[in-house]
C-alpha cells in the first residue's frame, strides 16, 4: 500500500503537470480565436484534442491520488497528523478547483472551435461565391469576345465583297473604253451607221406614203 509521503509526493507532481497542460489548454482557446485560417486545415482541431485527453488524464490520475489519500485519512488504526489532514484536504480542494476549472476551459474552448468553424464556413461560401461571380465574368467575357470576332468576320466579308464589286466595275469601265476605241479605230463605221438610219428613215417614208395613197384610193371606190 502506497505510503502518504508518496501520495504526497504524487498528488504535487500532477498538480504541477496538470497547471502547466491546463494553461497551453486554456491558450489554446485564444489562439484558435486569432487564427483566421481553417481549424481542421491548421492541425489546431488535433492539437485541441491531444491537450483535452492529456489534461483529462492528469486530471484523472490526480483523482486516483486523492482517493488514495482518503483512505489513509480514514485508517481509524493508524490515524494520520493534523497536518497530514490538512494537506490532504488541500490536495482535495485543489483537485476541486482543477476540475472545476477544466469544464470551463473545455466549454470556452468548444466555443471558440465552434466559432472558428463558422467563420470558416461563411468564409468558404464567399470565396465559392466569388469565384462562381468570377467564372460568370469569365464566360461573360468569352461571349463578347466570341460576338467581337463573328462582327470583324462579317466587317472583312463586307470589305471582300465590296472590293470584288469595285474590281468588276472597273472590268467592265475597261470593256466599255475598249469597244469605244474599237468603235473609233474601225474607218467609216460611223458614216455606215449613219447611212443605215437615214435608209430606215426613208424606208418609213416610203412606206408611210404608200399606205397614205391605198387608203385614198380606197375611200374614193368606196364613195362612188
Amino acid at each position: 500500500m502506497a505510503t502518504y509521503d508518496s501520495l504526497h509526493r504524487q498528488c504535487r507532481t500532477l498538480e504541477s503537470l496538470f497547471d502547466a497542460k491546463l494553461t497551453s489548454y486554456s491558450r489554446l482557446a485564444s489562439t484558435i480565436s486569432r487564427n483566421d485560417s481553417d481549424v481542421e486545415a491548421s492541425g489546431s482541431g488535433e492539437r485541441w484534442k491531444d491537450l483535452q485527453n492529456e489534461v483529462e488524464d492528469l486530471l484523472e490520475n490526480l483523482r486516483e491520488s486523492n482517493d488514495q489519500l482518503s483512505v489513509l485519512l480514514n485508517d481509524a488504526s493508524n490515524p494520520p497528523s493534523q497536518s497530514m489532514s490538512r494537506a490532504i484536504q488541500r490536495h482535495r480542494d485543489v483537485y476541486q478547483d482543477y476540475a472545476r476549472e477544466l469544464k470551463r476551459t473545455k466549454a470556452n474552448v468548444q466555443t471558440a472551435l465552434d466559432q472558428a468553424n463558422l467563420l470558416s464556413g461563411v468564409r468558404n461560401d464567399i470565396d465559392a461565391y466569388k469565384s462562381s461571380a468570377a467564372d460568370s465574368l469569365l464566360a461573360e467575357r468569352g461571349r463578347i469576345d466570341s460576338s467581337h470576332r463573328m462582327t470583324d468576320d462579317v466587317l472583312q466579308q463586307a470589305y471582300a465583297t465590296r472590293s470584288e464589286f469595285g474590281q468588276q466595275s472597273n472590268a467592265l469601265g475597261g470593256i466599255n473604253a475598249r469597244m469605244s476605241n474599237v468603235i473609233s479605230t474601225i474607218p467609216g463605221i460611223n458614216n455606215l451607221l449613219g447611212m443605215i438610219k437615214s435608209r430606215r428613215r426613208r424606208d418609213a417614208y416610203i412606206l408611210g406614203v404608200l399606205i397614205g395613197v391605198c387608203l385614198l384610193s380606197l375611200f374614193s371606190y368606196m364613195t362612188r
